[in-house]
């Protein structure tokens, strides 16, 4: 998914010859602590709300421009640039311009972790198993083949280095919410499982053997 497929265009930007107050008061009317600063049209920067705190509401907002930060996603790039770029600023929205330095609107912070978590596949039901391994024996091939040898297959991977042990931590998600099966299978196979969330295989069956004592009584 591309920046320009999340832009929102509904929210105001500012002029540097705007107000303090003109500024603040959209911050409060849109909920947001960010707000886009233009010049002759063309995009200036991030105004954050601290900095038009400390500055008095009658100046214009130009007096700040030293303040402005080029912080900016274009259309053509990738969402999680705009992810990173969110995150490592926290920043509560993020302008998006074309190559002219033209705004074309903002990504709320707000939707963007709400496209993240579609691209996580949180919105599929599924069992999570956390795996820990070293980087040279890291096989995707591998625990994808140990995944569907128990009937299923992975619906979301991801990896990140640990920075204190060096180890890979790989976060795989599965369609079934059942992982008992996997989770021995790894474990056959000699991965550590750092966590795992999902269904007991054992307590699905205890509670079919409860249900069938109920109907055994109730007869």
């Amino acid at each position: 998914m591309l920046a320009s497929q999340l832009i929102n265009t509904g929210f105001p930007s500012i002029n540097l010859f705007d107000k303090v107050s003109f500024a603040l008061q959209l911050m409060e009317d849109y909920d947001l602590l960010h707000l886009p600063v233009l010049s002759e049209e063309k995009f200036a920067g991030i105004i954050e709300k601290d900095d038009l705190l400390d500055a008095d509401e009658g100046t214009l907002v130009a007096t700040l421009e030293q303040s402005l930060k080029k912080i900016s996603v274009k259309t053509e790039e990738h969402f999680l640039v705009a992810v990173k770029q969110i995150a490592e600023h926290e920043l509560t929205m993020l302008p998006v311009i074309n190559e002219q330095q033209e705004l074309q609107g903002i990504i709320p912070s707000k939707t963007l972790f709400a496209h993240v978590s579609h691209f996580l596949g949180n919105d599929e039901k599924g069992g999570v198993i956390v795996l820990e391994t070293d980087k040279r024996h890291f096989s995707f091939g591998e625990i994808s083949r140990l995944v569907e040898t128990n009937d299923a297959y992975i619906t979301q991977l991801n990896t990140y280095p640990e920075t204190d042990t060096g180890l890979v931590i790989v976060t795989i998600k599965i369609n079934k919410i059942e992982v008992s099966d996997i989770v021995a299978t790894f474990q056959r196979y000699d991965y550590v499982v750092r966590y795992y969330f999902g269904e007991e295989e054992y307590a699905n069956e205890l509670k079919e053997n409860y249900n069938h004592l109920l109907a055994y009584l109730n007869m």
